[in-house]
């Protein structure tokens, strides 16, 4: 399928996207901070930055984004039709990344919780600031919001 738009429109678009202060991340830690939890961001010295380092609590959050980071089974993960071994290929190695970076998280002691875009679009961000609240305080190795993903059948609202 050819694009609808030209490469210079296109360009420009994809600049745009963000890969930091997302609109999901902002909305989380604001949260979190009004509860009173304190954190750093995007710290460079840990596998993949994560979004959200407590080392008070040992505990690491990644806001994924569901198409750049491949959340399966879910509304906004949706391949493109267009360049399609370059996608796959690119979205792939995200995917292939993120595991790594976990595991060598895990392994150096930390808890770890990812929050999907789509636990914000799908419902109010209060129920999912509660869990990550909740799964701060506790000592549960992980966390991933949302657990039960909306399939493209089911309707949103």
């Amino acid at each position: 399928m050819v694009d609808v738009v030209d490469k210079q429109t296109r360009s420009r678009m994809m600049a745009g996207i963000r890969g930091k202060n997302t609109k999901p991340e902002l909305t989380l830690r604001r949260a979190l901070h009004r509860a009173g939890f304190r954190y750093r961001i995007h710290d460079s010295k840990l596998p993949g930055k994560p979004d959200l380092v407590f080392p008070m609590y040992k505990a690491l959050i990644f806001i994924h984004g569901c198409f750049w980071h491949q959340h399966s089974n879910c509304w906004w993960n949706k391949a493109p039709s267009s360049n399609t071994e370059f996608w796959k290929n690119k979205l792939g190695q995200n995917a292939e990344r993120d595991v790594r970076n976990v595991e060598e998280l895990r392994r150096r002691g930390w808890r770890i919780a990812i929050v999907w875009e789509c636990s914000f679009r799908l419902s109010d961000p209060d129920p999912v600031v509660a869990r990550v609240q909740q799964w701060l305080r506790s000592d549960k190795p992980s966390l991933s919001l949302p657990r039960v993903v909306r399939s493209r059948s089911t309707k949103l609202r």
